[in-house]
């Protein structure tokens, strides 16, 4: 029998709500640079896709989860050095993502960074 490690536990770990969820997903964002390369990422999918679908070019639709997705999984595996949490938790990942891209948005990167920290000591 192998032993897990604290992350792949972290991965397989089960959550009744979606507020119980989140500082999970916060958490495993808790490095400024996967963060921003989230919110990049997501907001260059979608212009390509709105301006896309502006012109009438349905296909430009695939540019949101391929850019999306295309950045911000490399982005754990190089920066945080962990798995996704859409691997585990997929609808509340994409939840998740729109709700720390509004934060970051709106000027609140800094909580976002106290909540992982917190989870971080409590789950380490």
């Amino acid at each position: 029998m192998t032993q897990q490690t604290s992350e792949q536990r972290t991965f397989e770990r089960h959550f009744a709500t979606y507020e119980e969820f989140w500082p999970y997903y916060v958490a495993m964002h808790s490095r400024a640079a996967t963060r921003w390369v989230h919110l990049t990422g997501t907001l260059t999918g979608l212009a390509i896709s709105a301006y896309g679908l502006a012109r009438g070019r349905w296909r430009y639709a695939a540019a949101l989860p391929l850019i999306g997705y295309g950045t911000a999984w490399p982005a754990h595996f190089l920066i945080e050095r962990n798995n996704p949490a859409t691997f585990g938790h997929p609808a509340w990942s994409l939840r998740g993502d729109a709700q720390m891209i509004r934060m970051m948005l709106a000027g609140r990167d800094h909580e976002l960074a106290e909540t992982a920290q917190k989870w971080l000591a409590q789950n380490g």
